[in-house]
């Protein structure tokens, strides 16, 4: 994770580091629903680790083609380049389509 608990973000904002190597869009801010029923793993701990505070070096290297870093007197963010995720879906079928080989 690269934001803290509590911290405000928006649509576009990369919080996370995902393990596969495609995007994984998720809402950040969506409470987990609980219900009455027990789960059988429920007395395991988990143990969360920290937030990664990236510097501006570690961000850079970070980047993939459709991302960028965004910075501010108080923070150094990661966001993709297209906010929307409506548009970003529009924008890599444009670029497949291009790159696509025509035969």
């Amino acid at each position: 994770m690269f934001v803290e608990p509590g911290e405000v973000v928006y649509e576009g904002m990369i919080v996370g580091e995902n393990s596969r190597s495609d995007d994984l869009d998720v809402n950040a801010v969506k409470e987990k629903h609980l219900t009455n029923i027990r789960s059988s793993t429920s007395d395991v701990l988990v143990r969360l680790v920290p937030h990664r505070q990236l510097s501006l070096d570690q961000a850079l290297e970070f980047l993939r083609e459709d991302e960028c870093v965004e910075v501010t007197p108080g923070a150094v963010r990661l966001r993709k380049v297209e906010l929307e995720k409506t548009a970003r879906v529009k924008l890599a079928r444009r670029s497949r389509a291009e790159t696509a080989p025509v035969g």
